[in-house]
């Protein structure tokens, strides 16, 4: 009974760590990518089953199994030989112990492969945080380049009119021109008006001189109409005074 119970803690054991094993050859390879999940089994049976220990020969499952086998049967013997049993059982926990110490390291790295693909993921989350501040910075950059821009393009235009005002002459220069055209003005408005008034006396001289000779034009047909009357009756009694002479004479 007691082999048995051994057997069955041993069998359990081993389905534990095999079980345990598989999943944390599974995480390894779905973390790197190395193999699909459908090839994991078979690669991690197949390295318990050839995996030599320090003394060489047979897989160390298979020679487990052997010794299993051997202290169970010599337990089941009807005579009772301690001794054999014993050195069976001694060599049974030698090759557990021998077997365990793989199992153990295997534990530690699937333990620090978790410990690992938690940092990954922690590490992948950071990751993801800057990316998403980058892409923000990215954003935010745009917007200062388009501002950038916009005031650059101010400044250009500054520039532009700077350079044409300082190829204006100074302001006191420009301030001394405009006086002078004042002056100018002034003296011009005031030709202008003295201009203007000799005009208004010209085209009044002018309206009594055409007046006056209207007057004078108007006197001298007048007086020619006269002369031309005058004329004519002169005309007239001079021929009435010729008629009678002329017939006394006959």
């Amino acid at each position: 009974m007691e082999s048995t119970i051994v057997g069955s803690e041993f069998l359990a054991g081993s389905k534990s760590s095999k079980a345990k094993k598989v999943s944390g050859r599974r995480e390894e390879s779905t973390a790197h990518y190395a193999f699909g999940p459908s090839e994991d089994d078979p690669i991690i049976r197949q390295r318990l089953l050839t995996r030599t220990t320090t003394t060489r020969g047979e897989p160390p499952l298979k020679k487990l199994l052997k010794k299993f086998l051997a202290f169970t049967a010599e337990v089941e013997k009807p005579n009772d030989n301690l001794t054999d049993s014993e050195k069976l059982y001694k060599s049974l926990l030698q090759e557990l112990s021998t077997f365990e110490l793989p199992l153990l390291k295997t534990n530690a790295v699937i333990d620090a492969n978790k410990r690992e693909q938690q940092n990954f993921k922690e590490l992948q989350a950071e990751l993801n945080k800057q990316i998403v501040q980058a892409q923000k910075d990215i954003e935010d950059l745009k917007v200062q380049l388009e501002e950038s821009k916009v005031e650059r393009q101010h400044k250009e235009e500054c520039e532009a009119i700077r350079r044409l005002i300082a190829v204006q002459p100074p302001r006191s220069e420009t301030q001394k021109i405009l006086s002078e055209l004042e002056r100018e003005i002034s003296s011009l408005e005031s030709d202008n008006t003295a201009a203007t008034r000799t005009l208004e006396l010209r085209k009044k001289q002018f309206a009594l001189l055409l007046h006056a000779v209207d007057s004078l034009q108007s006197m001298l047909e007048e007086e020619q109409a006269v002369a031309e009357q005058d004329l004519g009756m002169a005309t007239s009694t001079l021929a009435s005074v010729s008629e009678p002479t002329a017939m006394d004479v006959t």
